[in-house]
């Protein structure tokens, strides 16, 4: 398995690219690789099925240039079920692809599968790191240099930002891929996702742009400070 520069993770297809799928199309543009891993099928979702939620994470796949997409195939709604496990499959992934930097949604979501998400990358990022955690030297010990935490649903005042703006249409783009979820189609139901939510995500994206004096940014808090040698 190749070594990844990104390794962006989520609960579900859609997660990722709601926070994410700017910085993610940037990196690829430079020739960066970057990977995807859902811990889900997100089989319980109202509107779809699991067939065409994964036809549309290979079109978005597309457009984002992506050097590989992974699933766990853990329950939906059960991950608390299977938190040790997931913990160590992601451990091994990180030792596998090691990548530069983790993306893992923020810690405060609407919905309890994102932020469990959050705690079992925040510990598999730990582990990988420590030695004698699942000693195989084949995957040695390995610590990503940064975790930087997505917002899919929550919003609050960023840590770190990246300039977007070249590349927001395609960010729509990606997720205009996920029909079934955001938009009302015959046979399926009113959710918050149906309800303006891509246009809420332009807001935020704006927002966020806003702050940093750019038209669009996506906006990232990181598990530990950065390092400056100097000013």
């Amino acid at each position: 398995m190749d070594r990844l520069d990104i390794l962006a993770i989520g609960a579900h297809p859609d997660d990722v690219e709601i926070g994410a799928a700017g910085s993610l199309l940037l990196a690829a543009k430079k020739g960066q690789r970057t990977g995807i891993l859902d811990l889900t099928y997100a089989e319980l979702s109202s509107n779809g099925n699991v067939e065409r939620r994964q036809q549309e994470a290979e079109a978005a796949d597309r457009l984002l240039g992506v050097a590989a997409r992974y699933n766990f195939g853990f329950p939906d709604r059960g991950l608390e079920a299977v938190r040790e496990s997931a913990i160590s499959k992601v451990v091994e992934l990180i030792r596998t692809t090691r990548p530069r930097i983790v993306l893992a949604p923020y810690f405060q979501d609407r919905h309890p599968d994102h932020e469990s998400v959050s705690r079992i990358v925040r510990e598999a990022v730990f582990s990988a790191g420590i030695r004698k955690y699942q000693p195989n030297e084949a995957t040695p010990a390995y610590r990503p240099e940064q975790l930087l935490y997505y917002f899919i649903n929550s919003t609050v005042t960023p840590q770190v930002v990246v300039d977007i703006t070249s590349v927001y249409p395609e960010k729509m783009e990606v997720l205009r891929c996920y029909r079934s979820q955001f938009e009302l189609e015959e046979g399926s139901v009113a959710t918050p996702l149906t309800n303006g939510y891509l246009e809420s995500v332009e807001y935020r994206e704006r927002l966020f742009g806003q702050q940093a004096g750019v038209p669009y940014a996506e906006g990232f808090v990181s598990a530990a400070p950065y390092v400056l040698t100097s000013l």
